[in-house]
């Protein structure tokens, strides 16, 4: 079986493979997101989250010196709100008028793209998973307090499910691990059109 690559810092998206039974090597990816952003242009949320998937897979692919089979797994998260996609909010201030004006009482897709790369055999595929998210309606009391905590400014979209934010979801329709970062659902399809079977995965180095 190959050795599963995970092309992100993300500790959810590690923690998700590895209750799921799968422990993957991290090696993070070096791609400039904004700059990815900008050469884009004007694109849709989900072709946006898989184009940076792709970015972030192959950079790594690139990367590695091992002769071993691996399979790189790159992923992107983005709050799709109406068409427009939105990542980390990175500063308190724009979390805050996120949640007040996009967020609270709304619903909103959380589209995660996957992108897969075996380098011993040139393959590669991706697809994007979306999970509708309805968000509760906090006070801004507990907006602000949650905003205080760090949180929402390391996520996409500026939440969490499996985390503080947790009780700021009143429900979502879809994966719930999507939400969290990966689906594990379309990786384990992924895989196995690779013709990797993914319970061959499990307690694997």
């Amino acid at each position: 079986m190959p050795e599963i690559v995970l092309a992100s810092a993300s500790p959810a998206r590690r923690s998700l493979l590895v209750n799921a039974g799968v422990l993957p090597q991290v090696v993070v990816s070096d791609v400039d997101e904004d700059a990815w952003i900008r050469d884009l242009g004007p694109v849709p949320p989900a072709e946006l989250c898989l184009e940076l998937a792709r970015a972030k897979a192959r950079d790594v692919a690139a990367r590695l010196t091992s002769t071993h089979d691996v399979v790189v797994i790159g992923c992107d998260s983005m709050l799709d709100v109406d068409g427009v996609a939105y990542g980390k909010p990175e500063t308190a201030d724009v979390a805050k008028e996120r949640w007040l004006t996009q967020m609270a009482g709304s619903s909103a897709v959380l589209r995660t793209g996957h992108w897969l790369v075996r380098p011993a055999t040139g393959d590669e595929l991706g697809d994007v998973a979306s999970t509708t998210v309805w968000h509760a309606t906090p006070t801004e009391q507990e907006i602000d307090a949650y905003i205080a905590t760090g949180e929402p400014l390391r996520v996409a979209g500026g939440f969490t499910l499996d985390g503080l934010g947790g009780p700021f979801v009143d429900r979502i329709d879809g994966d719930p691990s999507n939400v969290i970062g990966l689906s594990l659902p379309l990786v384990r399809r992924l895989l196995a059109r690779l013709g990797i079977v993914w319970t061959d995965l499990w307690g694997a180095p």
